[in-house]
């Protein structure tokens, strides 16, 4: 029987879990007794969150262009600063020295065979009163890109992907010498202008397809939510592949005091110069290329036909910028704990906008303010945290991660020695929970998603997800993991933890630090995305299109807000390992499998450039070259991995056995025994970090978690090894085969540890 085909398997797992029998349910991690006092507490929480005063700080937070260094910036650093001392938390500002550049002049006009001159600019919508106010906005522009002055023949580049140079090279054309046009989408917009560079473009380009984000999608604003012809999507296009942060100071805290790169020797800024521009202004200069036709996945939605080029169209592109330093302006606000102080439940969501940012990121803010004046209530009828709590209002994330990427540097080994959870968020609207981090967390938010009730259906976030899962499995379009995803759902079991890669604070916390984290939104229902990083994500569009009554926004403050207090409450940290060893073992069979396909596509490719296939199989009129011969791929020492993922396995199982005991009642530790192994558990995601970090990129230092190389914001898991082998760089993977395994080793070595504490237990 088809799971999805059977209407009481599905209504039983609905029911199942709903919550209807929340009150009754265990609580993962606590003890029925202490399950008991959380729930009241939580309770009581939820009864000062307050959807009107989300919409009313979203009003004032996004009523004018936030961007790091202007006035609304460091206003809203203020009014968050005097928030949370209002609700008595200890409060202050920590700043930091930026390089931030701020665009001067730019300009891009078509000079042949036609003259067309870009407008560069977003006209105010009717009915949105916010998008007039732009007099503080900076143009829109893409920062960390170079300053230059060039001239030179089109070309067209699809999403600007490796895989699309490998096309542009089947049919003879070079990019070198010429300006190149991509559109978003495909991948991380940093990495287009990055391999246009290295490929020798003298510029790049980048604009927003309607098949993407405008009427190919829906209805384009005011009268739908999506992207408007003249909208434009900011964004920072430093190498955050290398390291986020400020470009001047990796790895260091950027205090005003701090040894600071010359810009020349700095990695991460690009040198040539980079514009983002609307589907309006995008439409002529496509329209003028010629040369052949492309495939149809190159195509997007503008009435035109789509064409390689290079030329005749010929564009002149200039851009200058100053580059000065600014501040960052970090709010953080603690409560110290009433039994261990010295372990800190860290949460924090960005404040800085490309203009007034209402979606991205307030949306997100605002419901983490919800929060923290809940738990101010709850301070001052007595309550205290059994371990500190952390909460910072970010700034700089827009531009690369620099508000949180220079505190966590700044405060690196305390963070080492006394970070129990980062907890991220960013934006948030209508639909399903998202989250994603540390698998030994799997359990525990699964749980947390069981007591949160989702708005729109009344049963649990957690039920309506699976629900979800379980559709999407269902659909003839469905694809391979949706399909697995589907079936897991389906079967009850608990739902998976995203993987994270970057784009968001968590990143210098988890990939940098090692700290166990967390990133949870709510989203998917919305018409948001066709705004994201333009002038258009404002107040009015955010009420309309993101979450009119601010439901989620209170179901994102209820959900981040448990995840905290469970972890400040709870005796023994929540982690639970089993999800972790499963999520391992599929990601060494992954690895077997990436091996295994690109050494028979090889051979494949091979067997077919033998016979000549390619150019007999070619249309004579459109010529295009043969692929490329692909190396044949060795076989690879996957054995210290295979060993230690059932090990972990092994380990994973006796630990969680013990701590469910624990968890029940059955077993009693002493509070020094607690300590020991507590001591042992904030620690544990360190043990998955190398101070070599990975290959080329020193900065990213676990071996389990990291963005792509060539995916930047996607995510990358076992990234020593898979990019490796996707690089064809054999030696590099085995090398780090081992140096994975030996991370693996030290994890079961801390699980076993732990046990050991455990069993202690009388």
């Amino acid at each position: 029987m088809h799971y999805a085909r059977s209407p009481l398997l599905f209504l039983a797992l609905l029911a199942a879990a709903s919550g209807s029998n929340a009150a009754a349910s265990p609580m993962f991690g606590f003890r029925p007794e202490e399950a008991a006092t959380e729930r009241t507490l939580e309770q009581r929480f939820d009864a000062d969150i307050n959807a009107d005063e989300l919409r009313g700080w979203l009003q004032t937070l996004s009523a004018e262009p936030n961007h790091v260094g202007s006035p609304h910036d460091k206003a809203n650093a203020d009014m968050v600063l005097a928030l949370f001392q209002q609700w008595g938390w200890n409060a202050r500002i920590e700043t930091f020295e930026v390089l931030y550049p701020t665009l001067k002049h730019h300009t891009l006009e078509m000079v042949g065979p036609t003259k067309f001159v870009a407008s560069l600019h977003e006209p105010p919508i009717p009915g949105d009163e916010s998008s007039a106010r732009t007099s503080q906005a900076l143009p829109p522009y893409n920062v960390y890109g170079g300053d230059g002055d060039v001239t030179g023949e089109l070309v067209y580049l699809n999403y600007g992907m490796p895989d699309d140079y490998k096309d542009l090279a089947r049919r003879g054309i070079d990019v070198k010498g010429k300006i190149v046009i991509a559109r978003y989408g495909g991948g991380w917009r940093g990495l287009k202008p990055k391999l246009a560079q290295e490929h020798g473009a003298l510029g790049c380009i980048i604009y927003s397809d309607p098949q993407n984000d405008g009427y190919g999608s829906g209805d384009v604003y005011p009268r739908g939510g999506w992207r408007p012809p003249e909208g434009v999507q900011r964004g920072s296009v430093q190498d955050l592949t290398l390291y986020s942060g400020d470009p001047l100071t990796p790895g260091v805290g950027a205090t005003k005091s701090a040894k600071r790169l010359p810009l020349e020797k700095v990695r991460t800024v690009l040198k040539i110069p980079v514009l983002p521009i609307s589907y309006a202004d995008a439409q002529p200069l496509l329209a003028a290329l010629q040369g052949p036709a492309v495939p149809p996945a190159w195509r997007g939605a503008l009435p035109i036909t789509y064409h390689f080029g290079p030329g005749p169209a010929k564009v002149h592109l200039a851009i200058s910028s100053d580059w000065g330093m600014k501040t960052v302006y970090d709010v953080i606000a603690t409560i110290p704990g009433a039994q261990s102080p010295d372990e800190w439940v860290v949460r924090g969501n960005h404040r800085d906008g490309w203009v007034f940012g209402a979606w991205d990121p307030l949306s997100g803010h605002v419901a983490m303010l919800a929060e923290a004046k809940a738990i101010g209530a709850l301070l001052k009828t007595g309550w205290r945290p059994k371990r500190t709590l952390v909460y910072a209002s970010w700034d700089g994330e827009e531009p690369g991660l620099l508000g949180s990427t220079e505190w966590a540097e700044t405060h690196a080994e305390e963070l080492r020695h006394k970070a129990v959870l980062y907890l991220n968020s960013d934006e948030n609207s209508r639909g399903f929970l998202s989250s994603g981090g540390s698998h030994s967390l799997q359990r525990f938010m699964n749980d947390v998603a069981a007591s949160v009730r989702d708005p729109e259906t009344d049963v649990t976030v957690l039920a309506r997800l699976r629900a979800r899962m379980m559709a999407t499995g269902y659909e003839r379009t469905a694809g391979a993991q949706e399909k697995k995803n589907g079936k897991l759902a389906g079967s009850g079991a608990d739902l998976p933890l995203e993987a994270l890669g970057s784009g968001s604070d968590f990143t210098p916390f988890l990939q940098h630090l090692g700290v166990t984290s967390l990133n949870v939104e709510y989203g998917g229902e919305s018409d948001q995305s066709g705004v994201y990083h333009s002038v258009y994500d404002t107040f009015e569009h955010y009420v309309r299109f993101g979450d009119p009554q601010f439901a989620y926004g209170v179901a994102e403050a209820q959900t981040a807000g448990r995840v905290v207090l469970r972890v400040a409450a709870a005796e023994v940290l929540p982690l639970q390992f089993t999800g972790f060893a499963d999520t391992i073992a599929g990601y060494v069979d992954e690895l077997h499998q990436l091996a295994d396909d690109k050494r028979k596509n090889a051979e494949e490719l091979g067997k077919l450039l033998d016979q000549n296939v390619f150019s007999l199989a070619a249309d004579p009129t459109r010529a295009v070259l043969p692929p490329s011969r692909e190396p044949l791929v060795p076989y690879l020492n996957f054995a210290p991995l295979d060993n230690v993922a059932t090990r972990l396995k092994a380990s994973a199982k006796a630990y969680d056995d013990l701590y469910a005991r624990f968890v029940a009642g059955s077993l009693q530790l002493t509070p020094a025994q607690m300590k020991e192994l507590n001591a042992l558990l904030q620690g544990m995601e360190q043990t998955l970090t190398s101070p070599r970090g990975l290959p080329g990129r020193e900065w990213y230092a676990h071996l389990i978690y990291a963005p792509g190389a060539l995916t930047g914001y996607g995510v990358k898991t076992v990234p020593g090894v898979r990019e490796s082998i996707e690089a064809n760089k054999w030696d590099d993977a085995n090398e780090y085969s081992t140096l994975t395994a030996a991370a693996l080793s030290a994890y079961c070595e801390r699980i076993e540890r732990a046990t050991a504490v455990l069993r202690q237990g009388s």
